[in-house]
């Protein structure tokens, strides 16, 4: 995964080196915001790693690495995650590029139709895009897949936005109350809720979604 992510941020920032002194005008903020975006993605990347570096060291200060029987073997936790689609279409979603994140994750699906991730990733690339009847057929395939709750109340949260951003606020309510019912602790769905009651505002879609698989 890290070879593919850095492979497209390298490709990127060669992009920015060789046109940002000659660039002007719209052509020239775009290349600032991709440089932005650039930078802090590389802030995160090296915040995490060091986070994680500092855990894995106290882990090893403290634990007995004498012999132990061999465990059960891991359950195979989904073939797709080891497709090359799979691996590049994360590295494109992360670089906000999501028109050619939702070809590869459309590969995935073509051959795992019932992948949790690759379906949520391809419908969070279409909302991205405006994609809002497309992000629906994926969000609502998802609902009789998915057995945790508090994923099947961001997907239900999801679907309500989309609905409620087409102004059939009665239906998006019936969404974000049975998102409710999944999860009462969820912030989002209320919120959406007084966007419908006011036929107005900002809908939260909920940042976490991506994070959940």
């Amino acid at each position: 995964m890290f070879q593919h992510l850095f492979a497209e941020m390298n490709k990127m920032l060669q992009e920015i080196v060789t046109d940002f002194p000659t660039s002007e005008g719209a052509r020239r903020s775009d290349l600032l915001c991709k440089y932005n975006m650039l930078h802090r993605l590389s802030d995160n990347v090296m915040d995490e790693w060091l986070a994680f570096s500092e855990k894995l060291s106290e882990f090893r200060e403290h634990a007995d690495f004498s012999a132990q029987p061999d465990p059960e073997p891991a359950a195979d936790p989904g073939p797709e995650l080891a497709m090359d689609s799979f691996v590049r279409g994360q590295g494109y979603y992360k670089l906000q590029m999501y028109r050619k994140c939702i070809d590869l994750f459309s590969e995935v699906i073509a051959q795992h139709p019932d992948s949790l991730a690759g379906r949520l990733y391809l419908a969070m690339a279409h909302l991205q895009e405006g994609e809002k009847d497309a992000a629906w057929g994926h969000l609502f395939h998802m609902l009789a897949l998915i057995r945790e709750s508090k994923l099947k109340a961001m997907v239900y949260n999801a679907l309500g936005c989309i609905k409620a951003s087409q102004e059939r606020y009665g239906e998006a309510q019936e969404l974000f109350s049975l998102s409710l019912l999944h999860d009462p602790h969820l912030p989002e769905p209320s919120l959406n809720l007084e966007v419908c009651r006011n036929r107005g505002g900002q809908l939260q879609f909920g940042n976490e979604l991506v994070s959940m698989l």
